[in-house]
C-alpha cells in the first residue's frame, strides 16, 4: 500500500468515526433503567438479567460459555480436518502460529512434570478457553432476557459459577496427575492442597470480574462513554486474558509436577555425621585395647 493510499484509509476511517461521534452526541442517551448500583451487583451475582436457554433460566454466563465452546469446537475441527493434513516442512504463518502456541504449553509441561502428555493437552486446552472466553466480551454479542433486555454477554468466567468450575477441573487434572505418578499415595499428596481449588477459583474470577466491573462503571456514564471505552475494554480485557490464561496453566502444571513426582528421597545414613563421613565406633572401641597390649 502507497503513502496516498494509507493516507486516504485514515482519511476514510476518521471521518466514519466522527459521523457515528456527532450522531451519538445528538441522539444522546436513551432512558436509564438500571441504576449503576443495580448495574455492578447484577454482573456479580447474575440474578436480574437471565436468560433463556432450552427453556430453562440461566445465568448469561452460561450462555456465553456454551457459544466459546461451540467455537472452539468447530474451529479444532475446521482445523485437524482441513488445515493439519496441508502442514507443511517450511512453516506458512497460520502453521507458525499455531505451532508457537502449542509449543508454548507442551514445554510448560516438561519442564514442570516427567509424565506431561495429558498434562500439556489440558493447560493448552485450559488456557485456550480462558483466552478466547475472555476476549469474547469485546465482540458485544447480544441477548434478550427474559424480561425482554437485550444485553452483552460477559465472558463465561466473570460467573463464579464457571470459575468454581475451571479450577475445580484443574484440581481434579492434579489429583490424576499424583495417581499416574504414585498410585494411591498420590491422592495424599494431591490432597494436602486442600485449598487450591477455591485459591484457583477465586483468583480467576476476581482478576476477570474487577475488569468486568470497571468496563461497565465506564460504559454506564456518558460523559466517560467516548474513546475511553476502547482503552479501558481493550486493555483490561487482553491483559486479563493472558495474564491469567498463563497464571492458571502455570499453577496447575506446578502442582500437576509436584504431586506426580516419583523420585524416592534419598535414605538418611544414621551411620553418617553432617559431613556425609561414616563415624568408626569400632575403631574407637579397640583403640584402648591397643594402647592396653603395647
Amino acid at each position: 500500500m502507497s503513502k496516498q493510499e494509507r493516507r486516504k484509509a485514515i482519511l476514510i476511517f476518521a471521518v466514519i468515526a466522527l459521523v457515528f461521534m456527532v450522531g451519538a452526541i445528538l441522539t444522546g442517551a436513551g432512558p436509564e433503567k438500571e441504576t449503576i448500583q443495580e448495574v455492578m451487583r447484577d454482573a456479580v451475582l447474575h440474578d436480574i438479567n437471565k436468560v433463556s436457554l432450552f427453556g430453562l433460566e440461566v445465568n448469561p454466563g452460561l450462555l456465553a460459555g456454551v457459544i466459546v465452546s461451540g467455537i472452539m469446537i468447530v474451529f479444532a475441527l475446521i482445523c485437524r480436518i482441513f488445515v493439519i493434513p496441508k502442514f507443511t516442512m517450511v512453516p506458512g504463518k497460520f502453521q507458525l502460529v499455531l505451532e508457537t502456541a502449542v509449543g508454548i504449553f507442551v514445554n510448560m509441561a516438561k519442564g514442570n512434570s516427567k509424565i506431561n502428555r495429558f498434562l500439556g493437552a489440558y493447560i493448552f486446552a485450559a488456557g485456550a478457553y480462558i483466552f478466547t472466553g475472555t476476549l469474547f466480551e469485546l465482540f458485544g454479542v447480544q441477548a434478550v432476557t427474559i424480561n425482554g433486555v437485550s444485553i452483552s454477554l460477559p465472558a463465561p468466567l466473570s460467573d463464579i459459577n464457571g470459575a468454581i468450575m475451571m479450577g475445580c477441573l484443574s484440581y481434579l487434572v492434579i489429583v490424576s496427575g499424583g495417581i499416574a505418578g504414585n498410585g494411591i499415595r498420590g491422592i495424599g499428596k494431591a490432597l494436602k492442597e486442600y485449598s487450591l481449588p477455591i485459591s484457583l477459583s477465586f483468583r480467576l474470577f476476581g482478576a476477570l470480574l474487577s475488569g468486568a466491573l470497571v468496563t461497565e462503571l465506564v460504559y454506564h456514564y456518558s460523559s466517560l462513554s467516548y474513546v475511553l471505552p476502547v482503552l479501558v475494554g481493550v486493555l483490561f480485557t487482553l491483559l486479563h486474558a493472558l495474564i491469567q490464561a498463563y497464571v492458571l496453566t502455570m499453577l496447575t502444571s506446578l502442582f500437576y509436577g509436584q504431586v506426580s513426582d516419583n523420585t524416592p528421597k534419598p535414605l538418611k545414613d544414621k551411620n553418617a555425621d553432617g559431613t556425609g563421613r561414616k563415624i568408626t565406633r569400632l575403631k574407637l572401641r579397640r583403640l584402648p585395647k591397643l594402647q592396653h597390649h603395647n
